[in-house]
């Protein structure tokens, strides 16, 4: 297949992909996000290889993106960027433990989780859940494929149905823009956010 044909296949399923997500749940996670951002609530963020990176792009989009121009402090924290730490847990405790062992450390109760996993069954996420449900952490999880055990433990589930993970990665990366970029624009629209 010529690069040019599987353009078009993969915009198609891209917009395809986009279009079907669930609007409300999106609104759900916006404003989970917004109140935890104004109350001074932690959000963490983890995931694996592509997902790993966008976690450390939602780091940065809901920190400094959020914060220029309108006087919110976002407490926005990647489990996915301390590569000492990662290797240090994974090596002496076991891979699934990389971010519920981060939580136990870091989070409280009404903080936030927001998970990204294409394939919605990595052991080291579903076990972020998991810790999160124990300490009481609201959660959000980006998920593709069929969703996976992520599906039925997160809070809110923003669901990409696609196979292919470089459409599902995309996705997810809009959706996190979306998110912040609604989050900021509406604060400097309507400035109703009291800080």
């Amino acid at each position: 297949m010529k690069a040019s044909e599987h353009f078009n296949d993969y915009v198609t399923q891209l917009i395809d992909g986009l279009v079907e997500l669930d609007k409300k749940n999106l609104d759900l996670a916006v404003d989970e996000l917004v109140a935890a951002y104004a109350n001074g609530k932690n959000v963490f963020v983890c995931g694996n290889g592509g997902s790993a990176a966008i976690s450390e792009h939602f780091t940065c989009d809901h920190s400094k993106g959020i914060c220029s121009d309108t006087g919110m402090l976002p407490q926005v924290q990647s489990l996915s960027s301390n590569m000492s730490l990662i290797t240090a847990i994974a090596n002496d405790i076991g891979y699934e433990k990389v971010f519920s062992y981060q939580l136990n450390m870091k989070a409280n109760e009404g903080d936030v989780l927001v998970v990204v996993s294409s394939s919605g069954n990595s052991p080291n996420i579903i076990d972020a859940l998991r810790c999160a449900k124990l300490k009481k952490l609201y959660t959000i999880a980006l998920v593709g494929f069929d969703g996976g055990q992520a599906l039925n433990l997160a809070d809110i589930v923003l669901h990409v149905k696609n196979n292919n993970y470089g459409v599902v990665e995309d996705a997810h990366q809009a959706i996190m823009h979306i998110m912040a970029q609604s989050i900021r624009l509406s604060y400097l629209n309507s400035n109703t956010i009291k800080l």
